[in-house]
């Protein structure tokens, strides 16, 4: 584990002290404001690296709301077989290149650098460099306070009472930004029908279970590991209030907010594709086509025409 891990004290390391380098640079006084901006760098950079991805998340959330239709399909006709249900909605995802697990990529991906940092900032606060930090480096980041508390201290270990409520608002503070995060995606950004079934559970244990999980273990990390969780929650609420807004989901509340907002501004409405799906516009009748005939046809009938424009014409002179 120490083997695989190592690469990341020093890549964390690494991105850490350029970013404190240049807030050194820039002028910032405080040794505490510099360590909790160069974390807070360290979140922007990792997010940024991330965004492929999240874009990928994105466009297989969607693939997830337009095989709605065809999900309840197959449950309708395989309900009663749960092997074969399960084995069927795998074929359809890999079909149509779908992943309905992607949406935990980015918090899964998140998880090694979370621990990096973990072990760069607990090293610290023991007075051992890690990773590219020296003695210098980590006695300063031992040693730095932001609002009164030290950054690489925990709730649990400090004798401090700043540090203590500082570390305690940050455990909230990470526990309501993650909450409200994917609060968010399950409100605006899914359709009634997601709610329900196999992805939807995914959903409400995020919702439920992680904040519950960061607030029991919170208290045993470091004021510096909790910035950057709270952060990183910040920038998924930013990143997904973006894509809400100007690339919502099919058949979803925010979907029908946008098509009012661009009705509104008089811009052109696209129509939503699941509505399509659900409920196909149908297919005009087709045009029947004369049948071929034969010459000899077509002079029997001839005859028959021509009697009855005959018909036709001697009631016209009778009125």
């Amino acid at each position: 584990m120490g083997v695989v891990m190592e690469p990341l004290f020093y890549a964390v390391s690494a991105i850490l002290l350029g970013w404190h380098w240049l807030f050194t640079q820039v002028g910032v006084a405080s040794d505490g404001w510099i360590w909790v901006l160069s974390i807070a760098g360290l979140t922007v950079t990792i997010r940024a690296l991330l965004i492929p991805l999240f874009v990928k998340q994105i466009k297989s959330s969607r693939n997830m709301q337009l095989l709605q239709p065809q999900i309840k399909e197959l449950q309708k006709k395989y309900g009663h077989d749960r092997q074969k249900l399960a084995e069927e909605q795998m074929k359809l995802w890999k079909e149509t290149g779908t992943n309905p697990f992607a949406s935990c990529l980015p918090l899964l991906l998140q998880m090694p650098i979370f621990f990096a940092l973990f072990n760069v900032i607990n090293n610290a606060a023991k007075g051992k460099p890690r990773g590219l930090l020296d003695a210098t480096d980590a006695a300063s980041l031992k040693e730095a306070v932001f609002l009164g508390g030290r950054i690489a201290d925990t709730f649990m270990n400090s004798a401090h009472l700043e540090t203590k409520i500082i570390a305690m608002f940050m455990v909230v503070a990470m526990c309501v930004t993650q909450f409200i995060t994917q609060r968010q995606l399950m409100a605006k950004n899914m359709p009634p029908d997601a709610l329900t079934g196999p992805y939807a559970q995914q959903q409400k244990i995020l919702l439920y279970m992680l904040p519950i999980v960061f607030a029991v273990s919170g208290v045993a990390f470091p004021i510096g590991v909790l910035i950057y969780w709270t952060v990183s929650n910040l920038w998924t609420m930013g990143q997904q209030f973006y894509v809400i807004r100007r690339n919502p989901a099919p058949g979803t509340p925010a979907f029908h907010a946008k098509q009012l907002r661009d009705a509104k501004h008089g811009r052109s409405v696209q129509e939503d594709p699941l509505e399509e799906l659900e409920h196909p516009h149908p297919n005009p009748p087709a045009r029947q086509q004369p049948h071929n005939q034969s010459r000899n046809q077509r002079k029997k009938q001839q005859p028959r025409a021509q009697s009855r424009n005959q018909r036709k014409k001697k009631k016209g002179g009778k009125s």
